[in-house]
């Protein structure tokens, strides 16, 4: 079974979130995390779940009728079956226990092994497949809001008194500080509370905790950590919350993605946990289900395991009961094959990350240049501070001082160096035994400067350190030896830097079965969210917040983002609100981290950034909402075919359907019929065909599939197409 983190860009998947206040920042070392729990597994045993049983699946739309006789009746089917599977366990695997029956999203059980070998339990007759148990980590005006249309799509300010109203999105994270102004109640109708009521209220109506160590340790759903806090203000922060962040009032005021939305607090890493298995997760997910969630939000992930991935199918299985699930990607990139479980399922709603363009530093001054410095988890100035810049070069670069610099060669200065190879501790320590009185540490890819975090080593640099952005090096280099001032005061600085693709953000094509991932790509660095208080210094004034960085703070921009689209289109079924949210991506926008360049790998990007106007907009829904025809062995000559389900989400309509934008020769691609004409609320299927000519290179082919109104050639839905000859 697989251990998650929670994917904010530190350690939770490891939390992946990086902080501007300090907290977690990433370190630029490679860090190393188990992905398995070898003394635990989960066994999916024969027989379908509730979901996708014929006998019990709702209909499109709908939910599972759990007081219904045959759901009853069924019900008691399973349980019989994992009856059956405990008696062999205690005839043939005595030292294994059971410490968790599903039957929502699988028809599973989870074990604690005890010595026993997996291959044992494999062999049970009653079971259809055995894996460890993975271990998965929190993996950390709005302009969030302006990139993605959101306030437009509510209908403009005055919609935010409903945006989202009475959705109920699941936070399985690390819980939800309810104290926070985010989440006050005040002006929400009565709930029904469920879980323990000292963490819950009108607005986050479940406090539940899931974890294999809480009877142990007695953990409650309280947020000790801060990951979940920071995902959940993402989703539904109360509309136009003031907010401070190290004593710089923000310009603005900050709003949810669907601030009216419901919260469900999941926790499944409660206290200082940092991990959970499968088990955990699995029991989270169907709590909320059975709660009447709609919308889940996992920012946490774990290695991938093939096909069969158990946690990605539990995923399927409850989209297709209705219930929406935004996962992040991961935090593994750069570098294709990265996508993380469970955010590689089929219909999950996977988020890769871009930026931001804003965040909170301090000015340096050099002349009547101001330049914006980003803190992390290294100290800061407490005065202001005027010192010659030391600029550090290697041949005729700017230095990375990975290794040891001559002994006073920036005495008295500011040293001024470039990020990369080695970790933050290890260059900041190299100047400051050089005899620098501060660091600036220049960016090596486009965007805003961000965070930097210690490697955990002992003896951390004392001098001050920072990062400046990669396109102030220029400036910055030709300012050698000029005075310059890091201010003590830190500032707001608003950039242009927005739609950028983040480095770290998981690729794709999916291991093994070769799909399209990310689906969507939407803000997720330097996103500004709620953080509990106690990450604060005392007193937190109006409240406590953080700039963190990972796909864990893209992820709840597509669940706030869903919200908003079951509210004002409650009868449309979780693939198509899912359609809705990728399919209408702003194309043409992201661009390349290294070179700010535009970025069009479907593999980095999936369908482009999501605009949430577009997604209520709708006229159309794609099943499924990506074509990824796998890899085709290379001098195969082969042709392969995949069926796209066209719902018509509007009026009675005819619909155009073309395939363009090919990257390369030696692969086509084609769709039949080219024109669908479609009744409201009915369905057509297309057929999109890939055909590989024997001489094709080994090479990725990309290319979109664009479905327009036939009369006025609008497009209305667009979709990744790829195929990879190997």
């Amino acid at each position: 079974m697989n251990t998650l983190r929670p994917i904010a860009a530190i350690a939770l998947l490891s939390l992946f979130a990086v902080s501007s206040a300090a907290i977690g920042a990433p370190s630029d070392g490679a860090t190393s995390r188990p992905g398995e729990d070898k003394a635990s597994a989960i066994v999916q045993l024969k027989g379908d779940p509730l979901a996708t049983s014929a006998k019990t699946k709702p209909p499109q739309g709908k939910k599972i009728d759990f007081d219904s006789a045959a759901v009853k009746s069924y019900r008691a089917n399973l349980s019989a079956l994992r009856n059956d599977f405990k008696a062999w366990l205690r005839t043939n695997a005595p030292g294994a226990k059971v410490t968790g029956e599903f039957d929502i999203s699988l028809n599973a059980v989870s074990l604690s092994l005890n010595g026993e070998k997996l291959e044992t339990i494999a062999a049970a007759p009653m079971v259809q497949r055995a894996e460890y148990q993975g271990l998965y980590y929190p993996t950390v005006d709005d302009p969030d809001l302006g990139l993605i249309n959101a306030i437009a799509a509510w209908g403009g300010r005055a919609g935010a008194a409903t945006a989202g109203a009475g959705v109920k999105v699941a936070i399985i994270d690390t819980g939800i500080d309810v104290t926070h102004p985010c989440f006050k109640d005040a002006g929400y109708a009565p709930q029904n509370q469920l879980g323990d009521r000292n963490f819950t209220n009108n607005k986050v109506i479940a406090a539940k905790v899931f974890n294999n160590k809480t009877p142990s340790q007695g953990f409650t759903a309280e947020a000790i950590q801060d990951h979940g806090t920071h995902v959940s203000g993402t989703v539904a922060c109360n509309f136009e919350t003031p907010a401070t962040v190290n004593g710089v009032t923000i310009p603005y005021k900050v709003s949810g993605v669907a601030p009216r939305a419901l919260l469900g607090n999941y926790n499944v890493f409660p206290g200082q946990v940092s991990n959970a298995r499968s088990e955990d997760i699995l029991n989270a997910m169907e709590a909320a289900y059975a709660d009447g969630f709609d919308v889940g939000n996992m920012s946490l992930g774990g290695g991938s395991h093939g096909i069969q991935d158990l946690l990605t199918i539990a995923v399927d299985d409850l989209d297709q009961a209705n219930m929406v699930f935004a996962v992040a990607a991961g935090n593994s990139g750069p570098g294709h094959f990265t996508v993380e479980s469970p955010g590689s399922a089929a219909r999950a709603l996977s988020a890769g990350a871009s930026t931001v363009p804003h965040f909170v530093g301090a000015p340096v001054t050099i002349g009547s240049r101001v330049f914006g410095a980003a803190s992390g988890d290294f100290k800061t100035v407490t005065t202001d501070l005027t010192a010659p810049l030391g600029v550090v070069t290697s041949g005729t670069a700017l230095s990375m001082a990975c290794t040891a610099l001559a002994a006073g060669s920036l005495s008295g200065k500011i040293a001024l160096i470039s990020r990369g190879i080695c970790t933050f501790s290890t260059k900041i320590r190299n100047a400051q035994n050089a005899g620098a009185v501060a660091v600036l540490v220049v960016n090596n890819v486009a965007g805003d400067p961000t965070a930097m975090g210690t490697d955990g080593t002992p003896n951390q640099p004392t001098a001050p350190a920072y990062m400046v952005a990669l396109s102030d090096r220029a400036a910055l280099v030709e300012s050698n030896g000029k005075n310059a001032t890091i201010s003590a005061t830190a500032a707001y600085f608003s950039t242009s830097n927005g739609d950028i693709m983040a480095g770290f953000s998981s690729q794709g094509p999916t291991d093994v079965d070769f799909r399209v991932k990310p689906d969507v790509v939407a803000p997720g660095v330097n996103v500004l969210s709620s953080i509990p208080a106690k990450f604060c210094a005392a007193p937190a004034s109006p409240s406590c917040w953080a700039f963190f960085q990972g796909t864990s703070m893209a992820t709840p921009h597509l669940a706030g983002s869903a919200a908003v689209v079951r509210q004002q289109h409650p009868t449309w079924s979780a693939a198509a609100v899912r359609s809705a949210v990728v399919n209408t991506a702003d194309q043409g926008v992201l661009k390349d981290f290294r070179t700010a360049s535009l970025q069009p790998d479907v593999n980095i990007i999936g369908a482009g950034r999501e605009n949430l106007l577009a997604a209520v907009g709708a006229r159309v829904a794609l099943d499924p909402v990506s074509v990824s025809f796998g890899a085709v062995p290379s001098g195969s000559g082969q042709s392969r075919s995949v069926a796209v389900t066209v719902t018509n989400l509007g009026a009675d309509g005819s619909f155009s359907l073309a395939v363009a934008d090919v990257t390369s020769s030696g692969v086509s691609f084609a769709v039949s019929p080219s024109t669908l004409t479609i009744r409201a609320g009915e369905s057509g299927t297309a057929t999109v065909t890939m055909s590989a000519a024997k001489g094709a290179a080994l090479n990725d082919y990309q290319a979109t599939l664009s479905v327009s109104t036939v009369h006025g050639g609008v497009e209305v839905a667009h979709a990744a197409v790829y195929t990879l000859v190997k």
